[in-house]
């Protein structure tokens, strides 16, 4: 078992397996960073994700276009996310309750219209045009481990890291992140300062929506080249935690990706006489658990995370 272990540890394939993973984590977290960032709890990734993977695949089939699909995943996402932002922000609902709300009626917004469009056969494979095309950075990619690992990477991954670095200049090196952050710890102050507080939550609860509809985009444009029931399998609630892994800080939630993502990729690498495959499938959510349980009481959310605004009052 050990020597199975340590020969999958040197496996470039395991590691460019848990860089994509941990890309399709990664935005959805980030979204979710934005989000909280600005007082507004989002737990419904899981359902923008779902909305963002069918929309992607149904785009793409009806008009033959790979680009037209990932634009229909994030639009139909980020419509998903304004009613969370809608939800909470105007009628000040349980943000919890609206997330799981979401949630639900993500899943059986996409069942119904997978069986509807389909006839209750299911959606057939997409084809290699219709699928979000691998990198490779010429030569270089030929560089042993590293190559196979960074440079032969799908493009939503570097995406990803595009948007990795952009959030974390955004919210710390910008006054647009400087308006975020005040909104999410100390409303009154920022509407005091002249900043719109409702708008400011409303521009990224959008955001949020919009990287986890890229995110879907990923996982059924690029990964899977399907859409499927339930696809994304609790992906969102993982890149939940990997945010409060994180402490709401993009690069913080980068290496709790990864550290997820390197659980994912290893339950498909580790099958052998002996180990059960069904409880080797439930190690991404041990890794969660392990990660909550150890950081409860350690870690501070933004202080209005969660409080509806109330103009006028402290």
């Amino acid at each position: 078992m050990l020597g199975l272990i340590l020969s999958v540890l040197r496996s470039s394939d395991l590691w460019a397996a848990t860089l994509q993973f941990a890309a399709l984590l990664l935005l959805p977290a980030l979204g979710g960073v934005i989000s909280e960032r600005s007082g507004i709890t989002n737990i419904a990734m899981e359902g923008m994700m779902l909305t963002g993977a069918c929309a992607g695949v149904m785009v793409a089939r009806a008009t033959n276009n790979v680009l037209l699909g990932v634009v229909g995943a994030i639009v139909a996402a980020t419509l998903i996310s304004l009613i969370h932002a809608l939800v909470s922000i105007n009628f000040k609902a349980n943000q919890v309750v609206s997330g799981i709300a979401i949630n639900l009626f993500a899943l059986g917004l996409t069942n119904y219209i997978v069986f509807i469009q389909t006839a209750g056969q299911g959606v057939p494979s997409l084809n290699d045009s219709l699928r979000l095309p691998q990198v490779s950075l010429g030569p270089l990619s030929n560089i042993p481990f590293i190559g196979p690992v960074f440079l032969q990477q799908n493009i939503i991954f570097y995406v990803a890291v595009v948007i990795l670095f952009a959030t974390q200049f955004l919210l710390f090196h910008t006054n647009f992140g400087l308006r975020i952050r005040a909104v999410g710890e100390h409303p009154h102050a920022a509407d005091t300062a002249g900043v719109n507080v409702r708008l400011m939550r409303y521009i990224c609860v959008g955001a949020s929506g919009a990287f986890a509809g890229l995110a879907g985009a990923y996982l059924s444009l690029g990964i899977a080249g399907v859409f499927t029931s339930n696809m994304t399998a609790g992906t969102g609630f993982i890149a939940l935690a990997a945010m409060i892994f994180g402490k709401w800080t993009p690069w913080g939630t980068a290496g709790a990706c990864v550290v997820f993502g390197l659980g994912e990729a290893l339950v498909s690498r580790l099958q052998g006489p002996g180990i059960d495959p069904n409880l080797l499938s439930t190690l991404p959510y041990i890794l969660t658990l392990f990660a909550l349980v150890g950081l409860v009481g350690r870690t501070i959310p933004p202080a209005a995370d969660g409080i509806p605004y109330e103009p006028g009052t402290e």
